[in-house]
């Protein structure tokens, strides 16, 4: 009798620990707020998979990129974390480029007291859109500015064209962190929305500038692998992706092959375990052969 039970309950305790493997993982919540490790006062939020930086300062709040295209519940759900932390005045909203899916739905901000600042591109765009859900800015930056806001300076550095031509680099100079968008994927290839408006060339030269920078930690638009925060290597493991890309494609174009054979025959197979490779090498390939191969 005793074996019996022991047997059954040998049973039950195995179809239980494979239910268990089996079912699925919780998703994540919709959207989320962390302190960056190592920090007084920089903030990470996310909603789904795009990502902003704030810094809280006793004189006032600088927020980044309201990500709130398509879902104008995101930029409600910003503004209230940061009320969870803070009381202070909301001073900037800092756009990291023109792009809806990063910039749309700022009005909270702004009722809430904050200057929009962007790249005098991207307040030319804009301007001309006249998208209701975006709001243009009231200042813009050329090559640089820098705000100083409650003891904390933030730098506002264009380095150049890119995966858009109204990006800014925003520069925590005594933390040693970036803000930077969608022109930096960690450990991946660039995806097509990343390239279909890109300036192939000229997005090299930029990296360049970048990591000329004095910073160690990037915190990305999008999250990266595990959550983590970008290094110096991942943007130079992405200049040499480009880099190689650029040249290989230039060969296939000088011998008329662009766009086709050169999409389904160019290849950098040292690239080839970085995600999103086999989904997106084509379409890397396409943006560059249009470069070389039409001039555009």
């Amino acid at each position: 009798m005793k074996k019996t039970i022991f047997v059954s309950l040998s049973i039950a305790l195995a179809i239980t620990g494979t239910a268990l493997a089996q079912a699925p993982a919780a998703p994540p919540p919709a959207f989320s707020t962390t302190k960056v490790e190592g920090t007084d006062n920089v903030y990470i939020f996310r909603y789904q998979n795009h990502q902003a930086m704030f810094i809280v300062t006793p004189a006032g709040v600088i927020v980044t990129d309201p990500i709130s295209y398509g879902r104008p519940q995101a930029a409600k759900a910003y503004l209230d974390e940061v009320r969870k932390i803070t009381q202070a005045p909301i001073k900037y909203l800092i756009y990291s480029h023109h792009h809806y899916d990063h910039i749309a739905g700022g009005k909270p901000f702004k009722d809430a007291g904050a200057v929009v600042v962007a790249h005098k591109r991207a307040k030319d765009r804009l301007a001309a859109l006249k998208n209701p859900d975006v709001i243009v800015p009231d200042q813009v930056v050329d090559r640089k500015r820098t705000i100083k806001l409650g003891g904390t300076t933030l730098e506002l550095v264009y380095t150049g064209r890119n995966h858009s031509d109204s990006s800014l680099v925003m520069l925590l100079p005594k933390e040693k962190i970036i803000f930077a968008v969608d022109f930096n994927s960690l450990g991946a290839v660039p995806s097509r929305l990343a390239v279909n408006d890109s300036y192939p060339v000229e997005w090299e030269a930029s990296l360049k500038r970048t990591l000329a920078l004095n910073w160690d930690r990037m915190i990305p638009g999008h999250p990266g692998p595990g959550g983590r925060l970008g290094t110096k290597q991942d943007m130079e493991q992405q200049l040499a992706f480009l880099t190689e890309l650029s040249g290989e494609v230039k060969k296939a174009s000088d011998v008329g092959k662009c766009f086709d054979p050169a999409t389904k025959e160019v290849r950098l197979p040292k690239f080839g375990t970085l995600q999103g490779y086999e989904q997106n090498i084509e379409w890397n390939i396409h943006r560059w052969c249009g470069y070389w191969g039409r001039g555009i």
